[in-house]
């Protein structure tokens, strides 16, 4: 892994976004299923599980029956026919994706999500829906990892979206991101250096995202623990007060929190009363340490697409200059 190409990886977001929605724009990358699935199943590893398990949340919240599991499970479910597994990897090399792809019920249909068209997992599929998100050359996926939940959103639209053109919202929310993505990178100087020194406790961080934008705690942990290697920790909004509080007694606790659960306040019960540095992402909460707003972060899925690129920047930072 590099920092330096990491770091140029994340400066290309926007650009790879804006390409991918000409992509989007020019048909529906799920078009080729011909089927709809009367059951839903989701694996992968690491970032690729994160994305997976939000967005088979919400295709259970739009009534499908789907589920995300770990590629490395035992306990796949054993659906056959009328099944879509799709197997996620940007690389298509990872060993659990693959060893799943035995296990997983003969009549299934598996379909492969990845960024590497000439890959082992893509020739092992039926059909092959590709990433788009370019080489990473930090060799990090971030890029990926955006990607991979903007044609997960593109599954949820073509599986229970309008049938005259399913995509149009979807569209408009990626250049959101992009646009999003762009004044963050654009606006580093302003906040990317106070916020990194208030994040980078002796104690390491922690971040907090609501239910339904949980990939983006889980993939920020993640980068700050990859790249620069700090302690890093992720919980739900809501379970926090009953897993996580417990450190804001005794350690030197920093929390990365990016806003919009019903839940923020009982966080902020407990932080601002040990005079815990909290940073806030996306949405004002009275008595933080710093909050950090961005165009288009009213809205959830602009939020989902964009708010990672905060700890990749401070990951990055951290790596550059360790």
């Amino acid at each position: 892994m590099n920092p330096s190409a990491f770091l140029a990886d994340l400066q290309q977001k926007p650009a790879a976004l804006r390409a991918l929605v000409a992509v989007l724009s020019s048909g529906d990358p799920w078009a080729g299923l011909g089927f709809a699935p009367s059951r839903v199943v989701l694996i992968g590893m690491g970032s690729s599980a994160y994305a997976a398990s939000v967005a088979a949340a919400r295709l259970r919240a739009r009534g499908l029956v789907a589920v995300a599991e770990l590629a490395s499970s035992d306990l796949l479910p054993a659906w056959g026919e009328g099944t879509l597994v799709v197997a996620i990897s940007a690389g298509g090399g990872s060993v659990e994706t693959l060893d799943a792809l035995r296990r997983v019920h003969p009549d299934a249909t598996v379909v492969a999500l990845t960024n590497t068209a000439t890959s082992e997992l893509a020739s092992r599929c039926s059909l092959v829906v590709q990433m788009q998100a370019g080489v990473e050359e930090g060799g990090v996926a971030c890029r990926s990892f955006q990607h991979t939940l903007v044609l997960l959103l593109a599954l949820e639209a073509h599986l229970t979206g309008d049938s005259l053109d399913p995509l149009a919202p979807l569209v408009a929310t990626v250049l959101a991101s992009a646009d999003a993505t762009e004044h963050l990178l654009a606006t580093e100087p302003s906040w990317l250096p106070e916020v990194t020194h208030l994040l980078d406790g002796p104690s390491g961080a922690h971040v907090v995202a609501p239910a339904r934008r949980l990939s983006s705690a889980q993939q920020s942990a993640l980068m700050l623990r990859e790249g620069p290697r700090r302690a890093a920790v992720a919980c739900e909004a809501g379970d926090w007060a009953h897993v996580d509080v417990y450190l804001t007694k005794n350690t030197d606790y920093r929390l990365l929190s990016f806003a919009g659960s019903a839940w923020d306040a009982g966080i902020l019960e407990w932080t601002l009363s040990r005079s815990t540095v909290v940073v806030s992402v996306g949405g004002d909460l009275e008595g933080v340490s710093f909050t950090l707003r961005y165009p288009g972060d009213h809205h959830d899925d602009v939020r989902l697409l964009t708010e990672v690129v905060v700890a990749e920047l401070v990951a990055a930072r951290l790596w550059l200059t360790p």
